[in-house]
């Protein structure tokens, strides 16, 4: 019996300690904030070990993390493409495909932009054309599509459709941006794809929603193109909004609000600004808003201990990198001409994805900017968030996911 024990203790010890996935975007809660095993404080001079590499098309989507599963939505060639690989090799598992015209306006990129959602075995993608599947988790079979842009006659816009849409009671919600349907925000029923619900004349924001419990009531919260909404995600009531929108037409909302106990934290870039509000019975309470504390161009920022962490500025005027406390407004410490990126929060530390392609380790401190460690694991472009599981960083730029042990 000795044998058979020593195998069983040995095998037990190689087992991965279980963490939480990274089923959708900015992780579990939508808020950036990793809860899994311990990371290393630090990395060798080379940069934390590579486990696999995956080669990618275009797009602009962060991948998702369920259950030893890597789903991974990018363009090749004229086809959008959902692929499942496996988390310890980077293998692809199943693949599906369908075809795709998509041209960006601007050059930038002709691969979808919304992060894949995994829920109750399931796999739903939104893609730059506005097509909603619906995917089987463990074999990659079509449950459901709907072509939301076409369904609700819903115009291009400057990057086509790019907001995750979100799982929430058996139902997929999206800021679909029908205007002429009132179908700005959209309820789709998770098993079917039928139409469940709309909200709203919006256009459709890059922002992808959110949810939480206030004061004991559920609340679906959007930042659409126009601006703050909070809804009963069963019914599609609106119970709050808040106009926050550029003058300029040629702007954006794009960080994914953030729910910080009764407060929410929205920001935007072009001359649009931050702002922090309490939530109570339905009212909307301004705790403080300026055009000049920590406008997200694209990135959400994170938040520890009373002090939000995140990117200021324009992507391409050269951001800076500041800590601003979230009931006030107050700038701790910025760090000008840091450049783009996104951030999550991890063991207490900041974990940076520059767009440059290299990944910094920081103290999340009011005090001053700290960094701990800083590696080049990328090259080319690094825009797509990155996804954090079980002490793996997933990390992907113009052609290469790459699979980072920061344990």
């Amino acid at each position: 019996m000795r044998q058979p024990i020593l195998f069983l203790i040995c095998l037990l010890a190689t087992v991965p300690i279980s963490a939480e996935d990274w089923p959708q975007v900015l992780g579990s809660n939508r808020d950036g904030v990793y809860a899994g095993v311990a990371l290393a404080g630090t990395w060798p001079a080379a940069g934390p070990p590579v486990l696999w590499k995956h080669p990618v098309g275009q797009g602009l989507a962060g991948v998702a993390v369920v259950s030893g599963r890597v789903i991974l939505f990018h363009r090749v060639k004229n086809e959008e493409v959902v692929e499942s690989l496996n988390a310890v090799t980077g293998k692809t598992q199943w693949r599906f495909s369908y075809p795709t015209t998509y041209r960006d306006d601007f050059g930038f990129d002709e691969g979808p932009r919304a992060v894949p959602v995994v829920a109750d075995g399931r796999v739903y993608t939104f893609g730059a054309e506005g097509e909603l599947t619906a995917l089987e988790l463990s074999t990659g079979k079509r449950l459901w599509n709907v072509n939301v842009m076409k369904r609700f006659g819903v115009r291009k816009g400057y990057f086509g459709a790019a907001g995750s849409p979100l799982v929430e009671g058996r139902r997929v919600l999206l800021n679909a941006g029908g205007r002429d349907q009132n179908a700005g925000i959209v309820a789709f029923s998770a098993d079917a794809g039928a139409v469940l619900w709309t909200a709203t004349d919006h256009e459709p924001g890059y922002s992808s929603p959110t949810v939480a419990t206030l004061e004991g009531t559920r609340y679906a919260i959007f930042l659409t193109r126009e601006g703050l909404v909070g809804l009963d995600p069963a019914s599609g009531t609106v119970r709050f909004e808040q106009r926050w929108r550029a003058r300029s037409a040629a702007s954006v909302n794009a960080a994914t609000p953030l729910v910080v106990d009764d407060v929410i934290f929205i920001s935007s870039s072009y001359d649009t600004g931050a702002t922090a509000v309490r939530v109570v019975n339905d009212t909307l309470t301004s705790l403080w808003a300026s055009k000049d504390v920590l406008s997200n161009h694209y990135a959400t920022s994170v938040y520890a201990d009373g002090v939000l962490y995140g990117f200021h500025g324009r992507q391409e005027f050269g951001q800076s990198f500041r800590a601003v406390d979230l009931a006030t407004g107050r700038v701790r410490w910025s760090t000008d001409r840091f450049g783009a990126g996104s951030v999550l929060l991890a063991d207490g530390r900041l974990l940076i994805a520059h767009e440059r392609g290299d990944l910094i380790l920081a103290a999340a401190t009011p005090k001053a900017f700290h960094q701990l460690a800083r590696a080049s694991v990328l090259s080319g472009t690094v825009r797509a968030f990155p996804a954090l599981a079980d002490g793996v960083l997933y990390l992907r730029n113009d052609d290469t996911l790459v699979a980072l042990d920061l344990r």
